[in-house]
C-alpha cells in the first residue's frame, strides 16, 4: 500500500492512540497491567536479541505506549519522522506507518499494548538505521564498492532516543555534512521541476555551434532557459550569451567547455529531470554509507569525475584531472578509504602479477626481447637475463619471475607515486601517457589513479611538513634514485563514485555512470521501496 499521510493525520493518530491507551489503563489493576504488558513485550522482542536485551535492561518500561507527555511526544516524533522520510529518499512504506496507526487505535488490552510497543520499536530501529547508515549494504549491490558502513547498535539508538528531545534526535541521524544538505536542496529543486513539467522538449540537433540560426537553435535556447542557464529571450541565433550558457552547462557536467554543443553536450542536455533526481537519491544513499568524519584534510578521488582533490576544511586546496580504471574485467577502480602514509619519488614499477602473466608473458613468448624496458628477477631478487629463460615453458600459474621497471621518466608510474597501502594495490601516481588527460572520458588504467599534475599534487601534500615543498621535492627527484618520503601526518584518502555531487558555490554537478554502479544502486533502492512517485515536495 502506498504510504500517503501528513502532519494532521499524525496528530489525529497520536490523539486516537492516547485515548485507546488511556481506556486500557483505566480498566485494569496496576499489577495486572504491568505483568501482561511485560510478558507481551518479552515474548515479541525475543525474536531480536538486541531488542530483547534493551527491554530487559529497562525492566520492560514502555518507550512509546505509556500515558505520559514524554510517551506521546516520542510517538508523535516517530510518525512525523516517517512522514518526512521521503525527503531523504527513503522508502516510507517500509516503516509501515499505516499498519502501526491501525494497531495503536485497535489496542484493547495490555497484551495488545505490549505487542504494538515492540512493533513501534522495530519501525524506529529500521528508520534510524536507514537514515543514519543507508537502506542498502554496499557490497551486496556491487562487489567493487568496498565501503565499510558503520552501524550504530540498536540498543544504543533506543537509549539515546529515550534521553533526547525526540524531534531533535531524528535530526541527528542523517549525515550533517554540507554535501548532504546541498544534495537535499537539489532534491527539492528537481522535485519542484518535475511537478512543473520538467525541462520541456529535448534538443534534436546532432550538433550546434556559435553562429548557427534557426529552429534547432531555438530548441537549444529553450532547454537552456528551462535549466536556468539562460535568461528568456526571443533570439534565434547561437550568440555570445548562448555560448557562455553552453560553457557553464559543460563545466557542470564534466565536459570540455568549448561552448560548442556537440554530441556529448546535447546527450547530457537531453537527460530528463527524473534521471537527474535518481542520481541525487543515489548520492544521498551513498552519503549515508559514509556517515562519519572524512578528516579535516583529506584526498577525495571521484571516479566518475575523473578528478583528484585535496580538501581542507571543506575547501578545495588543489584539484587535478585523473585517469581511472578501465570499464573492463578487474580493471575497474574500487571504492574504499585508507590513509596516505608516504610518497615515492623516482619509483620502481613492480609489475602486478596479473599484468605480468596476462599481458607481458604472452608477448615474451612470441619475442623474448619484447618490452625490453622491463627487467626480470628471480625469487632471490637477482636480475635474470632473458637469454636464459624458456618463456614457452611457463604459464600464468607457474611463471616464477618478478617483472620490474627501473626509475625513469618513461616509467609507467612516472616520477612519483602516492602510497596508502591497501589490499587492492591501488595508489595515485604520475604517468608518461599525458595525452589521455585531454579526453572527456578518462577510464584507461588497470585500476590505479593517474594524476595530470602529480608534482603540484606533491607540493600541496608536502606543504604541511616542508618550508619549501617544491624545492624539497625536486632535490629528491634530481638524484634519479628511488626515494621514500614519509608523511608526518597520515592523510585520509577516499576513492568515491558520485554521478551527482555539489560544490560550495554554484549548481549541482552531474556525471556519466562510468561503471554502471549507480544504476545498480537505483535498481536496488527501487526493490527496497524507493520510487520517484513517492518523492514529495
Amino acid at each position: 500500500m502506498q504510504f500517503v499521510t501528513n502532519r494532521i493525520s499524525v496528530r489525529i493518530t497520536v490523539a486516537a492512540a492516547a485515548i485507546a491507551l488511556a481506556q486500557v489503563f483505566a480498566g485494569t489493576p496496576a499489577l495486572a497491567q504491568v505483568t501482561a504488558f511485560k510478558q507481551a513485550v518479552a515474548e515479541t522482542a525475543s525474536q531480536d536479541r538486541d531488542l530483547a536485551d534493551f527491554y530487559r535492561s529497562t525492566n520492560y518500561q514502555p518507550v512509546w505506549t505509556g500515558e505520559t507527555d514524554a510517551d506521546r511526544a516520542r510517538r508523535q516524533a516517530l510518525f512525523q519522522a516517517i512522514v518526512h522520510s521521503d525527503v531523504h529518499g527513503l522508502p516510507a512504506a517500509r516503516y509501515k506507518a499505516e499498519d502501526l496507526m491501525a494497531q495503536l487505535k485497535a489496542v484493547r488490552s495490555h497484551r495488545d499494548r505490549g505487542l504494538v510497543e515492540v512493533e513501534l520499536s522495530r519501525a524506529f530501529l529500521q528508520l534510524a538505521r536507514d537514515m543514519q547508515s543507508g537502506v542498502l549494504t554496499p557490497s551486496r549491490v556491487d562487489a567493487d564498492i568496498k565501503r565499510e558502513v558503520a552501524y550504530r547498535e540498536k540498543g544504543q539508538n533506543l537509549s539515546r532516543f529515550l534521553h533526547s528531545n525526540p524531534r531533535q534526535f531524528f535530526k541527528t541521524l542523517a549525515p550533517t555534512t554540507n554535501e548532504y544538505a546541498r544534495l537535499l536542496k537539489e532534491r527539492a529543486r528537481l522535485t519542484h521541476l518535475i511537478e512543473q513539467g520538467g525541462w520541456g522538449a529535448v534538443v534534436t540537433a546532432k550538433s550546434l555551434k556559435p553562429g548557427n540560426e534557426g529552429p534547432e537553435v531555438v530548441s537549444l535556447r529553450n532547454r537552456l532557459t528551462a535549466m536556468g542557464y539562460l535568461s528568456r529571450s526571443a533570439s534565434v541565433s547561437y550568440d555570445e550569451n548562448m555560448q557562455k550558457a553552453v560553457q557553464q552547462f559543460q563545466a557542470d557536467h564534466g565536459l570540455n567547455n568549448d561552448g560548442v554543443a556537440g554530441a556529448s553536450t546535447i546527450k547530457q542536455m537531453n537527460v530528463s529531470v527524473e534521471e537527474r533526481l535518481k542520481s541525487i537519491l543515489v548520492a544521498l544513499e551513498r552519503e549515508r554509507w559514509f556517515n562519519h568524519d572524512r578528516g579535516q584534510r583529506h584526498v577525495l578521488v571521484n571516479l566518475t569525475d575523473f578528478s583528484a582533490r585535496i580538501i581542507e576544511s571543506d575547501r578545495v586546496a588543489f584539484q587535478t584531472r585523473a585517469v581511472v580504471g578501465k570499464n573492463q574485467g578487474d580493471r575497474r577502480s574500487p571504492e574504499f578509504s585508507d590513509e596516505m602514509e608516504h610518497l615515492v619519488i623516482n619509483p620502481t614499477w613492480n609489475v602486478p602479477r596479473s599484468i605480468a602473466t596476462k599481458e607481458y608473458l604472452p608477448m615474451m613468448k612470441r619475442n623474448r626481447n619484447a618490452v625490453g624496458h622491463l627487467k626480470l628477477y628471480d625469487r632471490r631478487g637477482r636480475q635474470v637475463s632473458r637469454a636464459n629463460i624458456n618463456f614457452a615453458a611457463y604459464n600464468a600459474r607457474n611463471f616464477p619471475y618478478a617483472i620490474k621497471q627501473p626509475p625513469s621518466s618513461r616509467n609507467a608510474l612516472g616520477l612519483v607515486k602516492f602510497m596508502f597501502p591497501n589490499k587492492y594495490n591501488i595508489y595515485l601516481h604520475d604517468t608518461p601517457a599525458k595525452n589521455l588527460f585531454s579526453r572527456e572520458m578518462r577510464a584507461f588504467s588497470h585500476g590505479c589513479i593517474r594524476l595530470q599534475q602529480p608534482f603540484e599534487f606533491a607540493y600541496e601534500i608536502l606543504s604541511k611538513q616542508e618550508d619549501d615543498p617544491k624545492g624539497f621535492f625536486h632535490s629528491k627527484l634530481r638524484t634519479g634514485s628511488e626515494t621514500r618520503v614519509n608523511l608526518d601526518q597520515k592523510i585520509p584518502v577516499h576513492i568515491m563514485y558520485r554521478t551527482a555531487f555539489t560544490n560550495a558555490k554554484g549548481r549541482a554537478q552531474y556525471r556519466d555512470d562510468v561503471y554502471g554502479r549507480d544504476g545498480r544502486i537505483w535498481d536496488a533502492l527501487q526493490k527496497a521501496g524507493v520510487s520517484l512517485g513517492d518523492v514529495q515536495g
